[in-house]
């Protein structure tokens, strides 16, 4: 902005300084933007993640590969033993405490500011309960996609919560944050600078609560929070692990625990026995001695709501914060946690939980799912781009070996068909189980994916017969390339998305590239996010939130309060409840 009302700007955090905020309420100062021009706002809203864009795949794969080859040199964990290691109290003016749970949030703007909006308006009135604003913000983890650069935490993150609640209101609220595995691509750099600061403690409205990437807060009623960095899938540093051992003497038989982890191990569990180990190494080792329950665990990292009710705990996936939802249907009903095929030594007892609630249900995350057909090319035009170049390859390999041309132009640019061959199958068989994926590598993945290369290349040779049907390919050289690529390119990559499209579903209902089947898609809408109630009495009510329809057009708020959020939805947002309330004693 160059106007005259042109505010001085802290460079580090991004947060302009004006006279119209209110002191009294300990907020910062804040310019209100005049229209949603980026340049009003400070960041730039911006789309959905294409997640199956060609260079983003590229790009991911080589994060994910980097952080397995040299995550342990990166790991900054040790490091923050220099740090504080505060223990946070948290309680409400009426002895009690509202705190809300949100997770895999900094996608794309309608998605995360949508939720942010509704996180910082002063009351929500939710099938007829009255929920008030949260005194305490829990971040789950994958608080920006797709890398942990500092322009996308403050364009899909930073930014909309600053605009959801510009400065902070009388009651003041904290923020905790666990890292997910999107914040650590970069060692954990960006999360520690925006999360973990000595000075400016703040997010948008709400104050910085934590000295290190875990943390421990004292809750009303014997109450505890604890927030685990487990995302390396390494073992637990020890400095963390001395810092919960100063925490454990500080619980008793009479505390109770919720266990914030950046994973839903107990459901990855059934494919990975081993995901579990550390969180049953830290309940074992550090809860458990002391007397304490651990009567809940909250995790983000699969985005969709799923409540697994045991004989003594809640097992809760809330990561419906913004990112692309995923699939509900194929959730087990019935897990053994730990499981018992575990290798950990020691390991806990099993104890069976039920599937109890899941949003959204079942039947509609099946209708999602056959979306893949249109979402698929719209959504990801570079995917279908690269479709198109590779059949546009294949066809010409195959009308050189069919043809036989003697032009000797097009004898030396015609693909050895062979190497194509090779490369579309590999292609299909690590789509199928990327070779930087969890798990293990079953028959199954051999199966489809070795199908969905040959249907590719069956694809390709009925393409090649109706090419050279055509009289594009007599043309004289170039002719046939340029008219290959004008017409044939974009007509197969449309049919060749198609047909991925189709893979992906039957793939989806083995249990195979269902996260792709809905990445793929890109769905904003089904979000969701926790408010809980902890009474002065101890009694813990978890209200689980579902945003059916996110808002898709937004107007500068009339209300220029500087509280306010600086955008509002111009269709009314209509949250309403997963699931009736559950309530732990």
């Amino acid at each position: 902005m160059t106007d005259d009302r042109a505010p001085d700007v802290d460079p580090q955090d991004g947060v302009a300084e004006s006279p119209h905020a209110s002191e009294a309420a300990g907020g910062r100062a804040a310019c209100r933007p005049r229209s949603v021009d980026p340049r009003e706002l400070g960041f730039t809203p911006r789309k959905p993640v294409p997640w199956l864009a060609p260079f983003l795949l590229i790009s991911t794969g080589i994060r994910t590969l980097l952080a397995m080859l040299f995550g342990a040199y990166l790991d900054k964990r040790e490091l923050q033993n220099s740090l504080d290691a505060g223990i946070a109290r948290q309680v409400g003016p009426d002895g009690g405490l509202w705190l809300d749970y949100v997770a895999d949030l900094g996608d794309g703007f309608n998605a995360t500011y949508s939720v942010a909006y509704l996180l910082a308006q002063p009351e929500l009135e939710v099938d007829g309960h009255r929920l008030p604003r949260a005194q305490t913000l829990v971040m789950g983890g994958d608080q920006v996609y797709p890398s942990a650069a500092f322009e996308a935490y403050e364009d899909r993150c930073k930014g909309p919560y600053q605009a959801a609640l510009p400065v902070t209101p009388p009651e003041r609220p904290t923020l905790f944050a666990v890292p997910g595995n999107h914040d650590w691509y970069d060692g954990l750099t960006a999360f520690l600078r925006l999360f973990v600061r000595s000075r400016d403690r703040h997010f948008g409205g709400w104050e910085t609560g934590q000295s290190r990437s875990y943390f421990a807060v004292e809750l009303p009623a014997g109450w505890w929070l604890l927030g685990l960095d487990d995302q390396s899938g390494s073992y637990l540093d020890d400095p963390q692990l001395t810092y919960f051992d100063r925490v454990a003497e500080r619980l008793g038989p009479d505390s109770r625990v919720i266990l914030a982890v950046p994973a839903p191990t107990w459901v990855k569990a059934v494919d990975q026995p081993t995901a579990y180990d550390s969180v049953d190494y830290f309940i074992r080792t550090i809860v458990a001695p002391t007397g304490a329950q651990v009567r809940l665990l909250i995790s983000g990292d699969l985005h969709h709501y799923a409540r697994y009710a045991g004989p003594d705990r809640q097992l809760i996936t809330c990561g419906g914060g913004g990112a692309y939802l995923y699939p509900t249907h194929e959730l087990p009903e019935r897990i053994e946690v730990p499981p018992r095929d575990t290798l950990a030594r020691r390991a806990s007892a099993s104890h069976p939980y039920q599937l109890a609630g899941r949003y959204p249900d079942a039947a509609r995350s099946r209708r999602y799912a056959w979306g893949i057909f249109p979402r698929l090319p719209l959504r990801n035009p570079g995917f279908t781009t690269l479709l198109g170049t590779l059949h546009t390859l294949l066809m010409l390999a195959m009308a050189g070996v069919a043809t036989n041309p003697e032009g000797t132009e097009q004898r030396l640019f015609s693909v050895p068909l062979m190497a194509m061959l090779i490369v579309t199958m590999l292609g299909a068989a690590f789509f199928a189980k990327p070779p930087s994926s969890g798990g293990k590598r079953h028959a199954r993945h051999w199966i489809l994916g070795v199908g969905h290369g040959l249907a590719q290349v069956g694809l390709a040779a009925a393409g090649t017969w109706a090419w050279l049907a055509l009289p594009f390919y007599d043309w004289p050289w170039p002719l046939p390339v340029a008219a290959a690529a004008v017409l044939y390119g974009p007509v197969s990559g449309l049919v060749a998305s198609q047909l991925v499209a189709a893979y992906l579903l039957v793939a989806g209902a083995f249990g195979v590239n269902v996260n792709e089947l809905f990445a793929g898609q890109g769905i904003e809408d089904a979000k969701s996010f926790l408010r809980l109630r902890i009474d002065p009495d101890g009694t813990l009510t978890i209200y689980p939130i579902a945003v059916d329809r996110v808002a898709r057009d937004w107007q500068v708020n009339p209300d220029q309060s500087p509280e306010s959020s600086w955008l509002t939805p111009k269709h009314p947002l209509r949250p309403r409840l997963a699931e009736p309330p559950t309530t732990l004693t």
